[in-house]
């Protein structure tokens, strides 16, 4: 069972940029689909980026279309999530999860991490 721990978070300004990594315990497979979640105090944990792990095809929130990049090291085993003009509403814990396939739903994925702070001042 691969698990995944999340690290890279920080506090930085507005406007500032940060990058997330999302280590993995073991390989995924080529069918997996690992993505980038967030949860800001009082919401549910909601859907900012995703990869597919074979083909690297990248899949984003609305949100952040244009300011974040999701990529991934198949080397390494390890996800990223490049964050630029942070906004103080991207602030929220960042969790990486894994699913089977094609997924914004948290509830399809599995091995999340505790999680790494970022936290955005205006």
């Amino acid at each position: 069972q691969v698990q995944l721990a999340e690290s890279g978070g920080r506090l930085v300004q507005a406007g500032d940029s940060l990058n997330l990594s999302c280590s993995a315990s073991g390989r995924p497979y080529s069918s997996h689909f690992l993505g980038w979640f967030r949860q800001a105090p009082g919401k549910e944990r909601e859907f900012v980026a995703g990869i597919r792990w074979g083909t690297g095809a990248t899949y984003y929130a609305d949100s952040v279309k244009g300011r974040f990049t999701i990529s991934r090291d198949k080397a390494d085993n390890t996800m990223y999530l490049e964050m630029n003009s942070l906004r103080p509403q991207d602030a929220a814990v960042y969790f990486c999860g894994l699913g089977n396939s094609y997924a914004t739903s948290p509830k399809s994925f599995r091995g999340w991490g505790q999680g790494t702070q970022v936290t955005v001042s205006s």
